[in-house]
């Protein structure tokens, strides 16, 4: 049977690129179709395979993706009951929370199951159409379309297209990548299974196979980058590319990974000695058996995103998404090399000369990576989009990706909408694409609501509290939001001062009289302390030189433990609306704890080269108090077009001792007309996916609220929110309200004390998202 269909939007591939460029396709208003040729969607995070999303959070406090990815993942952590470990563990739930957005989506049709064929041309510039094959319903689709979206992983739309493609390792001599080796070749990273264990409560055998690999040496883990130190399974280093060819011989590396990871579970079973007590009681309960993908074709775009963009933060004017993960490049061949991925081969070690090469972003990544240059109606999003095997090191994590299908599926909507060839837009509409994706809960690096629909921004804004900010000591109680941290890896929780440590302050005021910070002196006579106050362009500035130096001191530190040692600053005419650093120079002798409760955006970080720090911690606070305390949470921060701590807190955040309910209220001079109204809260946002625990619900978060508008001299009640736990939500209104006056009363939250909100928008008849 042969069906002939049509749709505005095609997307080819339904992992999490496509899957985001789908819904943003639809959610604009265009008639979207994803065809994917699994039963579940997802991809590489899907139940089949089982990685864990990661992304730029995992390096970058308050870097989560935002946008649909943010409400799937919140999502699925509200709604189910297995912990996110790092490998492995994703269980179906995840495959049907994704289903079911697909489902509630207007606009949008789905094709599971269905294998693309090849590409049908309008001419050589241009595609016509699309045949796909519906696995076991003997049915053929043509699905023609106005603009194309290669979300493949192997970029074989834009190939069949005729596309110019690369495949392999740049040298060092194109780019001069930092990364790159000396010579070209076609070297990719390879493809990884996972395994799965359970615990039961007596001792189960394990015989492995004949046809399976039998390990011996235990040189090859643990010399080599592969500790198999988790009893629970999960280990990306089973891992096979070069010198297979990870499209062509695809089921040959499915079977050879099969080998291998049956007999690593042998070693860590019958073989190991670190390992087989600890495995004793543990049962295989699942094994992967589709190879998850890293690298395979990359379609040249209308730009080439090299290493040294990421590396240098380049700033983009068509930015649309945002990445932060390190420049991970696996060693090709991986269970077949001697060594595996360097950063592992150093036991993830920061402070080498590979880890600090390695450290970068958080960086933009421009639409014209994502937009063919050989032909006019197709873009690309995921690991196929045009940037050199080097930059694809960091581009290609799944929360990355995820970003960049949103993107794609956004800017193909707005230019359908316009009218205009996608291969050729102008600046005012890629501002117009990066104004929706803002809009649409998208977090950009270089762009704030600008948008002149928005009633909010025409507004004056008062609440019934804002909270001072004091600091915090380690005693003092708070939400850690649920995060784990990397009990293994020392340099991200350890105390002393071994290195440099920096601790963000918000600036809510231009004077600040002390800074008293807790401090251990573990020997039996006075140290002494350099202290360094620095000005900072961000909490993402990790530069040690070339910051505006706003104060040098030097402090004693008595002997004993959790000493509080002031800092005189007296300073005044400070810059606000801004962060400073306080660095604390290295000595040994003395240890900084971390404060008991986590401060919104005041993080932590840590040297590791001669101009670069690094996060510590999970975003941790560490232990200071201000004074006087900081107006850093004013209600103003809702209209000022930023939805996360960046330049500022950019948060609204109610007085703790006051209680709840708390209200934020929009005024204006004249009435307005408000059909819509947009809430953007705070959560989910430290740290990437797998540090949160089951059925999460982050504290922060509005649980209860009410939106009110003054009316005939009294407030009355329009819409009433109960058991919210997702950070964006988009209420359009039954009937349009004419008010001079809106207000939002937070009732209750998931457990902080306090109301907190990034932004409010509003929006008159017809402009509904």
């Amino acid at each position: 049977m042969v069906k002939n269909v049509s749709y505005d939007v095609v997307v080819v591939g339904g992992g999490l690129a496509g899957l985001c460029a789908a819904v943003a396709s639809a959610r604009n208003g265009k008639s979207t179709c994803l065809v994917h040729n699994r039963p579940v969607l997802g991809g590489n995070s899907s139940s089949e395979i089982r990685v864990t999303p990661h992304g730029a959070a995992a390096f970058h406090a308050y870097a989560r993706e935002t946008g649909i990815i943010s409400e799937l993942l919140i999502q699925e952590r509200a709604q189910n009951h297995e912990e996110i470990f790092e490998n492995g563990w994703t269980n179906s739930i995840w495959d049907v929370v994704q289903y079911d957005l697909v489902q509630q989506t207007e606009n949008l049709t789905l094709y599971l199951n269905t294998d693309f064929q090849k590409v049908i041309m309008h001419n050589e510039r241009n595609i016509k159409a699309v045949e796909a094959t519906v696995q076991n319903a003997e049915i053929e689709l043509q699905i023609a379309g106005e603009i194309f979206v290669d979300c493949t992983g192997d970029g074989i739309v834009a190939h069949s297209a005729g596309c110019e493609s690369r495949m392999g390792s740049e040298g060092r001599d194109e780019f001069n990548e930092p990364h790159a080796p000396e010579i070209p070749s076609g070297d990719v990273m390879g493809s990884s299974i996972h395994f799965k264990t359970k615990r039961l409560d007596y001792p189960v055998p394990f015989e492995v196979p004949e046809w399976a690999i039998h390990y011996e040496d235990a040189s090859f883990f643990y010399e080599n980058g592969r500790p198999p130190k988790e009893e629970r399974g999960g280990y990306w280093w089973l891992e096979i590319g070069v010198p297979f060819h990870t499209i062509h011989e695809n089921e040959e590396i499915r079977h050879e990974l099969t080998r291998h990871a049956l007999g690593v579970w042998d070693w860590m079973k019958n073989k190991d000695p670190k390992m087989k007590e600890l495995t004793k009681n543990y049962a295989l309960d699942w094994i992967g058996q589709v190879p998850g993908k890293r690298e395979s074709r990359r379609i040249m775009g209308q730009y080439l995103m090299t290493e040294h963009d990421p590396q240098q933060c380049t700033v983009f004017e068509d930015e649309v998404g945002f990445g932060g993960w390190f420049i991970d490049l696996h060693t090709p061949g991986g269970l077949l090399a001697q060594h595996s991925e360097p950063a592992s081969g150093e036991d993830y070690n920061t402070f080498t000369e590979y880890a600090v090469k390695s450290y970068a972003g958080p960086y933009g990544v421009p639409l014209r990576c994502l937009i063919a240059k050989d032909v006019d109606n197709l873009m690309m999003a995921g690991r196929n989009v045009s940037v050199t095997h080097a930059a694809l090191g960091t581009v290609r994590v799944m929360g990355t990706t995820a970003l960049l299908g949103q993107a794609v599926g956004t800017a193909a909507a707005i230019a359908l909408r316009q009218n205009i060839l996608i291969s050729n837009l102008s600046q005012n509409v890629v501002h117009t694409i990066q104004q929706q994706l803002l809009r649409d809960g998208c977090f950009l690096l270089n762009s704030k609501n600008e948008d002149p629909e928005d009633l909010a921004l025409q507004a004056r804004v008062t609440s019934s509290s804002d909270a001072l900010e004091y600091g915090a000591g380690p005693n003092d109680l708070g939400f850690h939001q649920g995060l784990s941290i990397w009990k293994d890896q020392p340099q991200y929780t350890d105390i002393e001062l071994k290195t440099r440590r920096g601790q963000l302050i918000a600036v809510g005021a231009d004077q600040i009289d002390t800074i008293t910070l807790c401090l251990s002196n573990h020997t039996a006579s006075i140290q002494q302390l350099d202290i360094e106050l620095l000005g900072v362009r961000d909490i993402w500035d990790y530069r040690i030189e070339e910051l505006p130096v706003i104060l040098k001191t030097r402090v004693d530190v008595p002997i004993g433990e959790q000493q509080w040692v002031d800092i005189p600053t007296n300073l005044h005419g400070l810059n606000v609306g801004t962060f400073m650093r306080l660095d604390v120079l290295p000595n040994p002798q003395v240890s900084w704890p971390i404060a008991g409760k986590i401060i919104t955006g005041h993080m932590a970080s840590y040297q590791i080269g001669e101009n670069k720090m690094r996060r510590f911690g999970s975003g941790h606070t560490l232990s200071y108090k201000i004074t006087p305390g900081q107006p850093c949470y004013p209600a103003q921060n809702i209209t000022n077009g930023v939805t996360r701590p960046a330049g500022f807190t950019n948060l609204w955040k109610s007085e703790s001792t006051q209680g709840l309910p708390q209200w934020i209220t929009l005024s204006w001079d004249q009435e307005v007309e408000i059909e819509t109204i947009e809430l953007t809260f705070p959560g989910h946002l430290i740290r990437e996916l797998h540090a949160y625990s089951p059925f999460y619900r982050d504290p922060q978060c509005p649980k209860d609220y009410a939106i009110e508008a003054f009316i005939d001299g009294k407030w009355q009640l329009f819409l009433q929110i109960v058991d919210n736990y997702q950070r964006r939500r988009s209420h359009q209104l039954a009937n349009a309200i004419r008010t001079n006056r809106l207000r939002v009363n937070v009732t209750a939250t998931n457990g902080d004390p306090s109301a907190q909100i990034y932004e409010i928008r509003c929006y008159g008849v017809g402009n509904e998202c």
